[in-house]
């Protein structure tokens, strides 16, 4: 216990004995016990911190020493093919000449005829290459199909993936008094939440269980903490009046919305950085008898009519 004694004070000791004679020798033997012991617990971690220090250096060691072995591989490579090209003997640059003809000489007819055809190209057509090169031009090259297979598709509405849905559920959005957040059956195995901006505009009532045309190809994105993965489609007037964009009658959750001039299959996603839909959403009107169209071109459900406003006219689509 000496090292327990010199990290216990003799004063101290001295004065627990004193103040409890019957104990204070059990006590000051406490005391020095448990200062051994922190004691030895602090060179255990100081100990342990070295490990694993040492264990760090032996790791960057370790890399070094691969990286010194694969340059001297390399090394050793380079200087192996150089010793092997060294000894390599000498390719003949000229073959000697035959001391008699094999062949007879050819006649003027089969000489004229020997010469190639690939003659270099006529005076006048050097000097237009070079002056064109003076004025930093290039010759103008056909234009190819395969060179189009790179190019940006075409922006028209044929690329949104619009769809009919039924409004199973719908609430107020708990983060935001102007929203609403609504479950709805595009046809698929789940229904979709979709969060929109009718939380003023109208009653809850009214939503339930309709019709909705919606965008189904737009990136899910989180709004005011709530994950919405498609879009309503809303007839929108100047003075800020708002309605659901309503599908013919007979339409099902999953029926497209198509166009009949502009055919194709939609984008599987609509990427921002094209930023698509905010190109469109200009064209996309309702007219003065209440149809929605593009570029005057119907929002068609094939076989059962077209889609309107259900009461408002001339007015923009978003």
């Amino acid at each position: 216990m000496d090292n327990a004694d010199n990290l216990f004070h003799p004063s101290l000791a001295a004065a627990l004995i004193k103040l409890d004679p019957e104990d204070g020798e059990q006590i000051v033997e406490y005391f020095k016990t448990h200062a051994l012991l922190t004691r030895e617990k602090a060179l255990l971690q100081a100990s342990v911190r070295d490990q694993k220090k040492l264990l760090v250096e032996n790791g960057k060691l370790k890399k070094d020493i691969e990286e010194l072995k694969t340059q001297l591989q390399e090394k050793q490579r380079r200087r192996t093919a150089k010793a092997l090209y060294s000894q390599a003997p000498p390719t003949p640059t000229q073959s000697p000449a035959p001391t008699t003809p094999v062949n007879p000489p050819p006649s003027p007819a089969e000489a004229t005829a020997a010469v190639p055809t690939n003659r270099p190209p006529p005076s006048h057509e050097r000097g237009d290459r070079q002056s064109r090169r003076r004025r930093g031009e290039r010759k103008v090259r056909p234009s190819s199909d395969s060179l189009s297979l790179g190019a940006e598709p075409q922006v028209d509405v044929s690329r949104l993936d619009l769809r009919i849905g039924r409004i199973l559920g719908v609430r107020r959005h708990l983060l935001a008094e102007a929203m609403l957040v609504q479950e709805v059956d595009v046809g698929e195995s789940a229904p979709r939440t979709v969060v929109s901006g009718l939380g003023g505009k109208t009653n809850l009532e009214e939503l339930q269980g309709g019709l909705a045309v919606l965008l189904c190809n737009v990136k899910a994105c989180k709004i005011r903490g709530v994950v919405s993965q498609a879009r309503l489609l809303l007839c929108v007037t100047t003075d800020d009046c708002i309605e659901l964009l309503a599908p013919p009658t007979g339409s099902t959750p999953g029926d497209r919305v198509t166009f009949l001039n502009y055919p194709g299959e939609p984008d599987r996603e609509l990427q921002s950085k094209q930023r698509v839909w905010e190109l469109l959403q200009p064209d996309l009107q309702v007219d003065g008898r209440g149809v929605a169209n593009y570029k005057g071109c119907g929002f068609e459900v094939k076989g059962k009519g077209l889609c309107r406003a259900p009461s408002l006219t001339n007015c923009i689509i978003r």
